[in-house]
C-alpha cells in the first residue's frame, strides 16, 4: 500500500530556488543573445537630429566597449607587457562578451578570477582589473536579464569569494567585502530601474488594453442601439402586414376560399415572424428599456433637428439634391442618426462654427455630407474619444455603405457617407384602412 507524501514548504522552497537558479544561470548559459539597439524615442534622444538619432541607438554598446578598454588599460598598468594577456585582455573580453552572451560572460569572469589573482600576485580574490571587469559584468548582465538573476549572481559572487579566501588564506587583506558591498549597491540600482521600467511597460499595456476594450464596448453598445431601433421598425412593419392580411378578405365581396386561405397563411407567417423577431432581438433590450411611443425619426423630420441645433448655437444650412423619394425606414433612420451625431460632434468639438448638411438622392442610393468650419469664440472644444465616429461607421457598414471622416484644410471637419439603396422593381399600391 503506497502512501502519498506531501512535500514540506521548506522542500518546495528549496526546489523552487534550485529551479530558478538553473533557469536563470545554467540553462543555455552560453546562448547567443545579442544586445539590441537602444530605443531612440525617449524625451532626450528624439530631440537629436535624424542622423544622430540613428546612431544613438548603439550608445549601450559603446559604453560596454569603453568599459572593456578601461579594463584592458587597468590590467596593462598592473603587469605591463609581460602579463597583459591574463590581467588585461581576458578581463576585457569578459566585459565585451556581455554584448552577445551575457550569462556566459558571468561564468567566464568567475572562472578566471582565481587565475588573475594568482598571476598578478594580489592578496585577495580579485585583481584590480578583474575587480572592475567582474563589477561591469554583473551590472550589464543584471540590466539584460531580471532582478532575480541579479540576486543569484550577487549571492554566487559572495560565496565564490568567501571560498577562495578560505582556501588561499586571504583573511587579512580580503577584497571580497568590497566586491560584495559595491556590487550590491550597483545591482540594487539596476534592479530598481528595471522594476520601474517593467511597471511603466505594464501600465502602457494596460492602458492599451483598456482603450481597446473601451472601443469594443462602445461598438457593442452602438450595435445594441441599432438593433433596438431596427427591432422597433421591423416589428411595426410586420404588425402592419399581419393586420392587413387579416382585413384583406373583408374588402373583397365573396372572396374565393383559396384567397382567404392565402391571407390566413400570410397572417400566420407574419405573426410567427414577429414572435421570433421579438424573441431573438428582444435580448438586446437593456433592463428598463422602453420602446419609443413615437415612430423612429426619418429624414422628413430633419428640419426640426436643424432648428434645435441652431438654437443650441450651431447655424446649419441644408441642401437637398436629386428627386426626393421615400426610402426604406432603416436607411432613413440611419441617415438621420448619422447627421444627428455629426452635428452633435460639431457642437462639442467646434463651438462657434457653422455647419452644412447636404443630402443627395441618386439612382443607386443616398449620399450624405456634413461639414463644419473651425471652432471660433472663447469656448474651448471638448475632448472626444471618437465614439461618435465609431457609431456612424457601424451604421454605414451595416447597410453596406461607405463613409469617410476627416479634417478639412481650413481646420474644420467633414463627414461623408453613401448608403446604397436597391431600386424597387415594382410598385404595388396597398390600400390601408
Amino acid at each position: 500500500m503506497t502512501e502519498t507524501k506531501t512535500r514540506s514548504p521548506e522542500h518546495r522552497a528549496a526546489a523552487g530556488a534550485i529551479s530558478g537558479l538553473r533557469q536563470d544561470l545554467i540553462d543555455d548559459a552560453f546562448a547567443y543573445r545579442p544586445l539590441p539597439p537602444m530605443r531612440t524615442d525617449g524625451p532626450l534622444t528624439r530631440r537629436l537630429p535624424r542622423r544622430l538619432r540613428a546612431r544613438a541607438g548603439w550608445t549601450p554598446h559603446a559604453v560596454v566597449l569603453g568599459a572593456a578598454l578601461i579594463t584592458f588599460m587597468a590590467g596593462f598598468a598592473d603587469t605591463g607587457n609581460a602579463g597583459v594577456l591574463l590581467s588585461g585582455l581576458l578581463p576585457a573580453v569578459c566585459v565585451a562578451m556581455t554584448l552577445i552572451r551575457p550569462v556566459g560572460a558571468f561564468w567566464m569572469s568567475m572562472t578566471l578570477t582565481p587565475v588573475f589573482a594568482v598571476f598578478v600576485g594580489v592578496d585577495g580574490p580579485w585583481a584590480p582589473s578583474a575587480f572592475f571587469a567582474n563589477l561591469v559584468v554583473l551590472i550589464v548582465v543584471a540590466a539584460r536579464t531580471r532582478p532575480r538573476t541579479a540576486a543569484w549572481m550577487w549571492g554566487l559572487t559572495l560565496l565564490f569569494g568567501t571560498i577562495l579566501e578560505n582556501v588561499a588564506g586571504w583573511h587579512t587583506s580580503s577584497n571580497t567585502t568590497a566586491m560584495a558591498v559595491t556590487s550590491a549597491f550597483a545591482l540594487l540600482i539596476v534592479s530598481l530601474v528595471q522594476i520601474r521600467r517593467e511597471a511603466e511597460r505594464e501600465v502602457t499595456v494596460q492602458r492599451t488594453v483598456t482603450a481597446v476594450e473601451r472601443d469594443r464596448r462602445t461598438l457593442l453598445e452602438e450595435r445594441t442601439t441599432i438593433a433596438r431601433e431596427l427591432h422597433d421598425v421591423v416589428a411595426h412593419h410586420m404588425s402592419v402586414v399581419a393586420i392587413q392580411a387579416e382585413a384583406a378578405p373583408y374588402r373583397v365581396e365573396n372572396p374565393p376560399p383559396e384567397l382567404e386561405q392565402a391571407f390566413i397563411t400570410i397572417r400566420e407567417n407574419a405573426v410567427a415572424a414577429l414572435t421570433e423577431l421579438r424573441r431573438v432581438l428582444g435580448v438586446v433590450r437593456a433592463e428598463g428599456y422602453e420602446a419609443p411611443d413615437a415612430p423612429q425619426p426619418t429624414l422628413a423630420e430633419l428640419d426640426g433637428l436643424l432648428t434645435n441645433v441652431g438654437e443650441a448655437g450651431l447655424p446649419t444650412e441644408k441642401t437637398v439634391t436629386g428627386a426626393v423619394r421615400e426610402l426604406p425606414q432603416g436607411v432613413e433612420l440611419s441617415a438621420y442618426r448619422i447627421i444627428q451625431e455629426a452635428l452633435s460632434n460639431t457642437l462639442r468639438h467646434a463651438p462657434g462654427a457653422t455647419a452644412k448638411v447636404e443630402i443627395g438622392y441618386v439612382l443607386g442610393g443616398l449620399g450624405l455630407r456634413v461639414v463644419n468650419g473651425p471652432p471660433t469664440g472663447p469656448v474651448k472644444p471638448s475632448p472626444g474619444a471618437g465614439h461618435g465616429i465609431t457609431g456612424m461607421r457601424e451604421r454605414v457598414t451595416m447597410l453596406n455603405g461607405e463613409m469617410t471622416a476627416e479634417t478639412t484644410t481650413d481646420g474644420g471637419y467633414e463627414v461623408t457617407a453613401f448608403i446604397p439603396v436597391q431600386q424597387a422593381t415594382s410598385d404595388v399600391p396597398v390600400e390601408q384602412s
